[in-house]
């Protein structure tokens, strides 16, 4: 199994700031080390459209990295702009990985319903919107945290991907 080298992106004004503690991020980075994939970048950024367009075209174009996942933006607040800036960067949209995450977390709460999240591919590179809090966060990556490594595979072409099929 592919092993995705993964990069975590928190987006928060009050956390860029320092007014707050990042929780999310390092509850993501938690559970990405549980499944012994690489940590290839960390950061926290303001909720800037230019900024994080800017970040996900670089960490994506770089090579380097298999999975970012942005954590915080998505809902209805009007600075909640990653899944506009994710929009702008990706090449196709995977709709399959926030159709999974709304349905599962819609169980737990009926705020799922206002998330935005979006998914999708730049390059060989995928990129999800996860929510801002820390628990919501974990809980949306373990809804597809089991078919990431096989995205991964797809992503790099890999004849492993067609393995089990």
């Amino acid at each position: 199994m592919t092993k995705p080298r993964t990069a975590i992106l928190t987006l928060s004004d009050r956390s860029y700031r320092g007014e707050r503690a990042d929780l999310s991020g390092p509850a993501l980075v938690e559970i990405v080390k549980t499944q012994g994939w690489e940590i290839t970048e960390m950061l926290i950024l303001p909720d800037d459209l230019d900024i994080i367009r800017d970040t996900l075209i670089l960490w994506a174009d770089s090579g380097d990295i298999d999975i970012i996942l942005t954590t915080g933006g998505t809902g209805f607040a009007p600075r909640d702009i990653t899944p506009e800036a994710t929009r702008h960067v990706v090449d196709k949209l995977a709709p399959g990985i926030t159709e999974a995450m709304r349905q599962e977390s819609l169980k737990i709460t009926p705020h799922a319903m206002l998330s935005r999240s979006v998914a999708g591919v730049r390059g060989r590179t995928l990129i999800i919107n996860l929510p801002g809090s820390p628990k919501a966060a974990r809980e949306n990556l373990e809804i597809v945290l089991p078919v990431l490594g096989h995205a991964v595979q797809l992503l790099q072409d890999s004849p492993e991907a067609e393995a089990g099929h």
